[in-house]
């Protein structure tokens, strides 16, 4: 029996921040992304949205032997969606795909008290930088929507559990990415 596999959009897309096999580049057909609150949540992050018009790039990888235990519980604020037959990918037959999202019902406005936490964007756009590069993190900022939401700077104190460390050419093109989308900045209190 082939492993069941998830289609991550977000962090899950930089294999630094977990141990999932067999992760390879993907697409989900009719689907955004887009920054959400939710109050299972203290700050802001990224779900899936239905969009019939959009396609969005990211990674499929393996959950093995259908132990989805541990990818629930990092995924907690989300609903785990059936999405296999939106998803265009390498893989041979059609294996089992999955897609977390958090239902319309339970998204909240990202706020200041409930901002996109920098060192969570900066994973974000170092995997998508890794596997689909320049023109990849074009296309994620492009299929993505709420830049209109704050952006907390935690980098010299990182919130986000799953922080990666950032070279200066990947600050500084991060940097520049978030500039062009009109994005506001908030500075991290002591």
């Amino acid at each position: 029996m082939t492993a069941p596999y998830f289609f991550g959009y977000g962090s899950l897309v930089n294999t630094a921040t977990h141990s999932y096999g067999g992760a390879q580049p993907a697409r989900l057909r009719g689907w955004r992304r887009a920054w959400v609150h939710t109050s299972l949540r203290e700050v802001a992050f990224l779900s899936a949205v239905p969009c019939d018009d959009s396609e969005i790039d990211g990674l499929i990888a393996e959950v093995p032997g259908a132990d989805w235990a541990a990818l629930d519980e990092r995924e907690f604020a989300y609903e785990r969606l059936p999405a296999a037959d939106r998803v265009q990918h390498g893989l041979a037959g059609s294996p089992e795909i999955s897609v977390y999202a958090v239902p319309a019902e339970k998204q909240k406005g990202v706020s200041e008290r409930h901002p996109v936490l920098l060192s969570y964007l900066d994973v974000v756009f170092q995997g998508y930088l890794h596997v689909f590069g320049t023109e990849g993190l074009k296309g994620f900022i492009e299929t993505t929507d709420g830049w209109d939401s704050p952006i907390l700077d935690d980098r010299a104190a990182p919130r986000y559990p799953r922080h990666q460390a950032i070279t200066a050419a990947e600050r500084k093109m991060f940097d520049d990415l978030i500039d062009s989308t009109g994005a506001r900045r908030i500075v991290c209190k002591a």
